[in-house]
This record gives C-alpha cells, structure tokens and sequence, in this order.
C-alpha cells in the first residue's frame, strides 16, 4: 500500500498551482489597469507580461510534476478509494478551484487582449497624426516663409 505521502504531494502540487493562479489573476488586474490608462506605459506593460510569463512557466512545472507523481500513484489510489477518500476529496476541491481560476483569468485575458488592441491602435493613430502634423506644420512653414516673397509683378522689368 502506498504511504500517505503519494496522495500529499499530488495535492500539495495543487494547491501550489492555485497559488500561482492567484498570482495570475492579480496579474491580470493589473495588466488591466495599464492598458487603461490614457497614455500607455509600454515599460511596465512590458514587465507585467514578463511577470506573467514567469508564472505561466511555473504552472508547466508544477503540472509537469503532478502528472509524473499522479502516472505513479493512480493505481494505488483507484483501487484503494476507499482509503484516499479524504485526499481524493480534497484534490478534486482543489482542481475545481483550478477550472474556476481558469476561467477567470481566460475571461481576464480577453478583455486585456481587446484593450491592447485598441491602445495600440491608438498609438498607431497618434504615431499617422503625429506624420500628418509634421507634414502640415512643415508645408505651413513653407507657405509663411512664401508669404515674404514679394513676387515682381510690381516692378517694371523694363530698364
């Protein structure tokens, strides 16, 4: 019969897994909050994304060592359920917290998705407004600086 430690260490892995996910979802809110802001501060968009890389990262670890301990003690646990209820009870809890979590953060991700989208069509705008204004303001300074050119008509070109 496997030890107790077998049934721990899968649900240890999993309530480890909703950590990050909490640290994820925090992520996200703030993720949100930048993408809110009027004018965008691509320096710490960048490092949120960079953060939540990291995590999602840990979360492939983490799942990558459940299913090897799981792949160990699955028969184990299947054909002595009676004695894993407890542990079985729990880990099914935790992975029902896990899908919640899920979900709000792939719910999270496509609002920052949509609001990352507009910011930078807007910069994009700004960056086009930013050229046509260049050009206006440049094609005005031509037409003042003309605007002191006094043309000869005036004169009498005859000597």
């Amino acid at each position: 019969m496997m030890n107790q430690s077998g049934a721990q260490i899968l649900l240890q892995s999993l309530e480890k897994k909703n950590k990050v996910l909490d640290q994820m979802i925090l992520q996200n809110c703030l993720q949100e909050r930048i993408l809110k802001e009027e004018d965008l501060d691509m320096d710490a968009f960048d490092a949120a994304i960079e953060q939540q890389s990291d995590y999602v990262d840990e979360l492939d670890r983490l799942d990558r060592g459940f299913e090897a301990v799981y792949d160990r003690v699955r028969e184990e646990l299947m054909q002595n359920k009676e004695h894993y209820r407890t542990e079985i009870t729990r880990i099914k809890e935790q992975i029902q917290l896990i899908t919640d979590k899920i979900v709000t953060l792939n719910a999270g991700n496509m609002r920052n998705k949509m609001l990352a989208e507009a910011q930078f069509k807007k910069k994009k705008l700004a960056i086009g407004s930013g050229v046509s204004k260049n050009r206006v303001a440049t094609n005005y300074y031509n037409n003042m600086n003309n605007l002191n050119y006094v043309s000869p008509q005036f004169y009498d070109n005859k000597k």
